[in-house]
């Protein structure tokens, strides 16, 4: 490409060296058309004396004069100050290498552009000689970006990340890569007086620019919708340019951008539609320079992709708080709920034991509720609850927590209560309980029997405090109701209760150890059909017990007593042996492909041997370890996930699934869920029982599915009872199906009978 070059001015130079770039460069086999139709440029370099030659299209990429340049740094005036020390130096000391390096040039005109530099081998007639190829990468880095972007999603929703570190991480990626100077996040939040304001919540800048005013004015001001730069493109809903930030009337912070230097920038909203079609505007996004930048910049071709990350993030933070929510809330009452009291006088147990303090608990039940409900309704049951919430709430002082533990049941935490007070406050409680409730113009009343317990006197766990209160609120019960009573450890009428409560528990002890060595227990069935093709999956593994009599225990009542004993492992390994040998058993009826779910308890999970024991059955009962999974619930999980997890992970090397039961009540983190071994996880009945009428619900479910899909886990709904439920289900994307509608739990003879062809249909 002699074309691009001023031979003559190699005439005042030495011979040998004006003979070596003519001789390259008029033997150039690429003409200068070629270059361009290619997008690439050409090179050449002589390391004895710095010169460099650079054909038409690898000067333009440099924004520089094509030709003949005496220096390096003359040719490299726009490239980024972080890559100029190192581009130098490859043209300095490592020539005798292959170069294949990126670098960034900025210009006001086309923003940041990345380029790769590359040399070619060396030309024995002229080994004095570099030459090389200059391209334009920066449509390869903006893909890449973009996938970093979903690589950020895709950690943000499944690790511990706050939405406040994803979106630094999104503004540093896209100044570093773009060559902003400046990043921010604006969000839309209530100010005291319950306006909308906007507030910078999020910034990152270049650390060697001193931003420090333009920073402390962005956090100190809030703009209303319409207001400012930021508010307008807020409110109107589209993007905008600012050419002259320090003259420009609608940017309302010039000073400070004229004291760091910032001349333009480009502000665009971010929006998402929900799953009920409303477009939600949760912020803003601006992004400044200390150039005069134009909308050729490549920021507006990503501000769609952009603002559409950061978008999902607000919204999945948003459907997190609302699960989080309604994990802790009693949708009735709005008092934290049985689960969540409970964490909550766990918590007080261990903080008062440490500090060595106490506390109070008021546990509330209310007389005479059954016969409202019996006469007006249960809607006129719920507005008394919803109305006596209220009360409690309002009574309740600072620090302490009410909740509702279920039915007309309600409870109190108090910390550092004295006893005088404990009385004076349970009269007040009484006094709003006797307050009559007004329901459509009918005044009802009730009352209340109230118990009160004291750490650390009448306990030192939360069992034994609630085990107290609630001895103390039956003797109230007992004699006349509508009053309170104190717990005390030397009260005769609660030491008898407590033995006869102790003396149960033991028969039952007793009775069911016996039961493991005789027919008493057996399994029952509960099919779960895939419902795309309405064919049995898999079915769930039930503990009946039967006694002698015929009278059936419901297992939550000896379960909860197995399990404080060593039987519930013993229970477990019954359940596990007659589970593999039905299961044999229906391979032989040609259920190939059926698994069977089987409930573990925590302890079982904690022991090291289970791996191989459970490896033992499916090879004596010639199973695929595959088609046994084995459920734990989220709680139990909870408890020991430094003792359960490896023994999972051990079981999942094995072959063996996993299924993680009552997903969303056991409160783990999402931090957490990510490194569970697990095959499956099921949604909860709490969440579909609720469905048709509850738009709550509807939007936990859809999330769990979606974060099951994204995770690729099944899911499986359970407790399905009514068409409508299973309806949302499926149209929410869940296929997995376990409930009443469509099979109780059957015998095995019977799941083999209802069921021959394993269809849900016949």
């Amino acid at each position: 490409m002699p074309e691009i070059v001023d031979v003559s001015s190699l005439a005042t130079q030495s011979p040998s060296i004006s003979a070596r770039f003519h001789v390259a460069l008029t033997q150039s086999p690429v003409p200068a058309a070629l270059e361009e139709a290619a997008s690439f440029g050409r090179w050449w370099f002589e390391p004895e004396t710095s010169r460099i030659v650079l054909s038409a299209t690898a000067a333009h990429y440099l924004s520089v004069e094509a030709g003949h340049h005496h220096r390096l740094d003359d040719c490299f005036n726009y490239v980024v100050s972080d890559d100029m020390l190192r581009l130098l130096l490859i043209f300095t000391s490592k020539l005798h290498l292959p170069i294949n390096s990126d670098f960034r040039v900025i210009t006001a005109t086309d923003g940041l552009r990345w380029l790769r530099l590359t040399s070619l081998p060396l030309d024995l007639a002229n080994p004095h000689l570099v030459s090389g190829i200059l391209l334009d990468v920066t449509p390869i880095k903006h893909a890449a970006m973009r996938e970093r972007l979903g690589f950020e999603l895709t950690e943000f929703l499944v690790g511990s990340h706050t939405l406040g570190d994803a979106v630094i991480n999104v503004i540093q990626l896209i100044c570093k890569n773009l060559g902003w100077d400046w990043g921010a996040y604006w969000a839309l939040e209530q100010s005291p007086e319950g306006t909308q304001r906007l507030a910078c919540k999020h910034f990152w800048h270049h650390p060697e620019h001193d931003m420090g005013s333009f920073g402390k004015e962005s956090l100190t001001l809030s703009m209303a919708p319409g207001e400012g730069l930021v508010g307008r493109v807020w409110k109107d809903g589209e993007a905008s340019w600012v050419e002259d930030m320090t003259n420009d009337s609608r940017f309302l912070r010039r000073a400070s951008a004229r004291e760091c230097r910032l001349w333009s920038g480009y502000v665009f909203p971010v929006t998402y539609v929900s799953d009920d079609g409303h477009q939600h505007s949760p912020g803003v996004l601006e992004f400044y320079s200390s150039l005069s930048r134009q909308p050729e910049a490549q920021l507006p071709n990503l501000s769609t992709t952009i603002g559409a990350f950061i978008a999902r993030m607000a919204q999945r933070l948003e459907q997190q708080a609302i699960i989080l929510h309604l994990a802790q809330v009693d949708e009735l009452t709005g008092l934290a709920n049985r689960s969540h009291f409970y964490a909550l006088l766990t918590q007080a147990c261990a903080s008062a034991a440490k500090a060595k303090t106490s506390f109070g608990l008021i546990f509330i039940d209310l007389d005479r509720f059954k016969p409202i409900n019996d006469a007006f309704g249960h809607e006129a049951g719920n507005v008394v609850l919803r109305e006596f919430a209220q009360r409690l709430q309002a009574l309740a002082p600072v620090g302490a927590s009410a909740g509702r533990l279920g039915g007309d049941e309600f409870a109190l935490l108090l910390p550092g209560d004295s006893v005088e007070h404990l009385v004076a406050l349970a009269e007040n409680i009484l006094q709003a309980a006797r307050t009559p409730f007004a329901y459509e113009g009918v005044e009802v009343t009730v009352s209340a029997s109230i118990g009160i317990s004291t750490f650390p006197e009448n306990g030192e766990t939360s069992p034994e405090l609630l085990r107290s209160a609630d001895a103390a609120m039956y003797r109230i019960k007992q004699n006349g109701r509508n009053g309170c009573d104190i717990s005390s450890s030397n009260n005769p009428h609660a030491l008898a209760q407590k033995q006869s409560s102790l003396a149960r528990r033991l028969t039952i002890e007793t009775e069911l150890h016996h039961a493991l060595h005789g027919p008493e227990l057996f399994l029952a069935y509960q099919p779960i059909f895939d419902m795309s093709t309405e064919r049995m999956h898999a079915v769930e593994a039930l503990i009946r017990w039967k006694r002698p009599d015929g009278t059936l225990v419901p297992p939550d009542v000896f379960i909860p007593i197995a399990e404080q004993s060593h039987l519930i492992v013993q229970i477990g390994k019954w359940v596990a042996e007659q589970a593999c040998r039905d299961l044999a058993t229906l391979r032989c009826a040609n259920f190939r492909d059926l698994k069977v779910h089987v409930n573990m308890a925590a302890s079982e999970f904690m022991s090291s041997t289970l791996p191989e024991e459970l490896r033992a059955l499916a090879t004596a009962f010639d199973l695929d370890p595959h088609n046994l999974s084995l459920e734990l619930t989220e709680g139990m999980l909870m408890k020991r996930p430094d003792q359960v997890i490896p023994v999972m992970r051990t079981l999942r090397q094995l072959g063996f699934e996993i299924s993680l039961d009552d997903f969303g009540m056991g409160h783990s983190s999402l931090a957490l869920l990510k490194n569970l071994p697990i095959s499956s996880m099921k949604i909860d009945r709490t969440f579909v029982r609720d469905l048709p009428h509850q738009s709550n619900d509807r939007a936990i479910v859809k999330t769990i599915i979606e974060l099951a899909r994204q995770m690729h886990l099944d899911v499986i709904a359970e407790g399905v009872e009514t068409a409508s439920q299973l309806d949302i289900l499926q149209l929410s994307g869940c296929t997995l199906i376990q409930g009443f509608l469509l099979s109780r739990p059957l015998s095995l003879a019977d799941l083999l009978t209802k069921y021959p062809a394993g269809r849900w249909r016949q």
